[in-house]
């Protein structure tokens, strides 16, 4: 049986949520295609005489791409069970079978796959057998990479002094122990999370250092969810791979909690950590359950200054509540840690996303700003009580595509962005000196965000 798995877009990674399947689905007989739309088109030869196709959202992004491209696979491939899976597939679920989609799979969705095309194999493929949602155990393969596209055409990393590495990307856990209430995994995975064994992730590192790869990323949602599984995986790859260098995502709170790792982390090759700080308004974060303050932030980068790994903070700098006030703080408080040149752009332009299933939804604060779900946006609109607030979200959100367009430093685009905030706030913006700004660090040639507004040419590349 022919299954074809699509990528509709994963910040630039090749994505072990298509080579994990594929090896599933290979071992259970099937002919698996891979199509990511980040590198390719909807190709109809493929997808012409595809008996399953499936398609991955890991993303915000990716879903609104998928639900743009999902007319035209159902028009090549009118004959081929649709499936959607990922993250976001469960929370859009209605949306997507009114789209036609047959099955909808979240949480770990190898084993519903191969229940899928075991079921068809039986000429039963009408009704969704498997469930929606499964979050037991399962037995992990080394994923199969050789229908993707290779390293070399992905995201690569950019090191200060100009040089450049192959990027490979793979998982040590799904799912995190963590709720907090704007997070899309929580929804899905309630609290829990899975790890991946570590013959199963070095054997996927080893196949993608043959391959090219000079440096890991790690996709685990959070890579301190279990410290020792997490400590055993760098040692590993370390021990056999010591020139390889990596990065992972860790919660501020596990950079403080497990600052006795950092030393290890670094020795072992890990050049920066991302950690989603979202906000320096200590209610914000409270709101969005995040456990940890705006002086934890300032904690946490001077433990990895401290153990001589960079720290790339994320956002939510627009939220219900932010304020004009509040967002200059932000921009105030990355000049005092001198992280401008640590912060992708992109990171001041993004709206909170209230996607069905969200935790936020239960809060009366945000009851009172939000609108009727809108499919187009795959989320719940609102709007900040300060209308300027809302403008200002948006110059940022322009300026920034422009200026990247441009390829202007981050330090240029911060300080237009600085202009901007204190423009909407009718006031003339203090003069910005070199200091505060920082020094480059390393970082993927693809800025991590989950949740911005997807391009033309992504909508139309199909």
């Amino acid at each position: 049986m022919k299954v074809v798995l699509i990528n509709p877009y994963e910040i630039g990674r090749q994505p072990f949520g298509l080579a994990e399947p594929a090896a599933w689905l290979t071992r259970a007989g099937c002919a698996v295609h891979c199509l990511d739309l980040t590198l390719q088109r909807l190709e109809p030869e493929v997808l012409r005489d595809a008996r399953v196709v499936a398609i991955y959202v890991a993303m915000h992004t990716a879903t609104r791409i998928a639900v743009a491209a999902i007319p035209r696979v159902r028009a090549i491939a009118p004959q081929a069970h649709l499936c959607v899976y990922g993250l976001y597939a469960p929370m859009n679920e209605k949306l997507l079978r009114g789209l036609g989609v047959q099955t909808v799979l979240g949480g770990e969705v190898e084993p519903a796959l191969v229940s899928l095309v075991e079921r068809l194999r039986a000429g039963d493929g009408r009704v969704q057998t498997e469930p929606v949602v499964n979050l037991s155990r399962i037995e992990f393969m080394t994923p199969d990479r050789r229908a993707l596209p290779p390293l070399a055409r992905y995201a690569h990393l950019q090191l200060p002094d100009g040089g450049r590495k192959t990027v490979g990307f793979t998982e040590g856990s799904r799912g995190c122990k963590h709720r907090c209430r704007h997070c899309p995994v929580v929804p899905v995975y309630q609290g829990k999370f899975r790890v991946i064994p570590v013959d199963v992730v070095m054997a996927d590192v080893r196949q993608q250092v043959a391959a090219g790869a000079q440096h890991i990323s790690f996709g685990d949602p959070d890579f301190l969810n279990g410290p020792t599984h997490a400590r055993k995986i760098v040692n590993a790859v370390h021990a056999e791979f010591p020139d390889i260098t990596y990065d992972a995502t860790i919660k501020i709170q596990h950079v403080i909690n497990h600052a006795e790792l950092l030393p290890e982390l670094k020795a072992t090759g890990c050049l920066f950590i991302t950690a989603a700080v979202e906000s320096v308004d200590d209610r914000v974060l409270e709101l969005l359950a995040k456990n940890h303050t705006n002086a934890d932030f300032a904690r946490a980068v001077a433990l990895t200054r401290a153990a001589g790994i960079a720290l790339a903070p994320t956002f939510v700098a627009f939220t219900p509540w932010t304020t004009l006030e509040g967002y200059i703080a932000l921009l105030k408080r990355l000049l005092e840690l001198d992280l401008v040149e640590s912060v992708p752009p992109i990171q001041l332009a993004i709206r909170l996303l209230l996607p069905r299933g969200s935790l936020l939804l239960a809060l009366p604060d945000v009851q009172d700003y939000i609108g009727a779900f809108d499919s187009r946006l795959l989320g719940y609109p609102w709007n900040n009580p300060d209308a300027r607030v809302d403008r200002l979200q948006l110059a940022v959100q322009e300026w920034v595509a422009q200026s990247e367009a441009e390829n202007l430093s981050r330090r240029e685009i911060f300080a237009r962005i600085w202009g901007l905030a204190h423009a909407a706030q009718g006031v003339d913006a203090p003069l910005l000196a070199e200091l505060g700004m920082g020094m480059p660090i390393p970082r993927l040639s693809e800025p991590w965000y989950c949740c911005a507004e997807p391009t033309h040419q992504q909508l139309q590349g199909f």
